[in-house]
């Protein structure tokens, strides 16, 4: 494959999950950003791209923000950067939306989504194969399956129909859970990367979260081991539990546990694996971060499994920066992750 990738991070909220426009949206991320990604040892970035923000209600290109997609890449290709471009957010589907999203239920909606990948495959197909990569979708969340399965292998026929060799990752429809890899039903085809997220577990990761279900507890947590005592846990209600996935207790053993299937489909189909994101936010104890971000990153290398972090700058939430682009713990843990992989 030449297209290979080992250590990166999401360039997030910039164009996505952004109401930035103009002259703010421009200057979230610029050509220093990537000099300083390069920098720190990164050798890909992962550039989610939401609906809203390339193509009007008419699916017409919002010209500036190709530019700058495009801009993005060519500063990647100066620093020898690579990058994968993802369909994070379309109109019809967002990952954290109650409900089965419409991409599910209206077939026009379906046509429409594969008509987004036959532009964007039109408008990037001169790039180099060994330096762009796209993502079908950012964790689908079909509740049957087979509605992803089968939408994915239309999406990628998209994309084929001009881009025979470039690589593609699809996750699988279970927000991208290694756990839901079971149910993947992979095209047959050699240049795609199968691609799975890590946020186990929850109750840690998005501790105090507020846009999650796990959110709502604020009280003590540890990492690892028991996470919240079972007095606690026993008086969450029965959904609260199901949101943090049944996992009071959570150890180094259970990364292996999560990642197996997987590891599983891997094995069965020869296609690559990639941690696509994975992160803790700052609203747990530094020692207790730093240990899980420590156990994952030892996983990921132990299978050689690339990875791509949840994300480069914000509010010390997840960032490798800070919002004034200052390291952050993360940029620590993964920085020595990166020197011990090159050792």
């Amino acid at each position: 494959m030449t297209f290979a990738l080992r250590h990166g991070v999401n360039i997030s909220h910039w164009l996505s999950q952004s109401e930035r426009r103009g002259e703010e949206r421009r200057a979230w991320f610029v050509q220093a950003d990537v000099e300083r990604i390069a920098a720190s040892g990164f050798d890909h970035i992962r550039i989610p791209v939401d609906e809203v923000q390339l193509w009007d209600e008419q699916a017409r290109r919002e010209p500036e923000a190709f530019e700058l997609l495009e801009q993005a890449l060519d500063w990647c290709e100066q620093a020898d950067l690579r990058a994968v471009v993802d369909l994070h957010i379309v109109r019809s589907h967002y990952f954290n939306a109650a409900g089965e999203p419409p991409l599910f239920a209206d077939p026009a909606e379906q046509d429409r989504f594969c008509m987004l990948w036959r532009d964007l495959s039109e408008a990037l197909v001169q790039r180099s194969l060994d330096r762009v990569a796209y993502e079908l979708l950012n964790e689908p969340v079909a509740h049957d399956p087979g509605d992803w399965n089968r939408l994915a292998a239309r999406a990628l026929a998209e994309v084929r129909a001009r881009e025979p060799k470039r690589i593609v990752a699809i996750d699988s429809s279970g927000a991208a859970d290694p756990r839901t890899f079971t149910e993947l039903r992979v095209p047959k085809d050699e240049h795609l990367v199968l691609s799975f997220h890590f946020y186990d577990p929850l109750l840690f990761t998005h501790y105090r979260a507020p846009w999650a279900a796990m959110g709502v507890y604020e009280g003590p947590i540890d990492y690892p081991g028991e996470l919240v005592s079972k007095e606690k846990w026993d008086a969450f209600s029965p959904d609260l539990r199901f949101a943090c996935r049944s996992e009071r207790v959570f150890a180094a053993p259970d990364i292996e546990r999560v990642l197996a299937p997987a590891l599983a489909l891997a094995k069965e189909t020869g296609l690559p694996l990639w941690c696509g994101e994975f992160g803790a936010l700052g609203t747990t104890s530094e020692p207790a971060r730093e240990r899980w971000y420590r156990d994952l990153l030892a996983a990921l290398k132990r299978h050689e499994i690339p990875w791509t972090v949840w994300d480069y700058k914000d509010k010390g939430e997840f960032g490798v920066f800070d919002a004034e682009r200052r390291p952050t713990l993360v940029h620590r843990m993964l920085s020595e992750a990166i020197s011990s992989s090159d050792d």
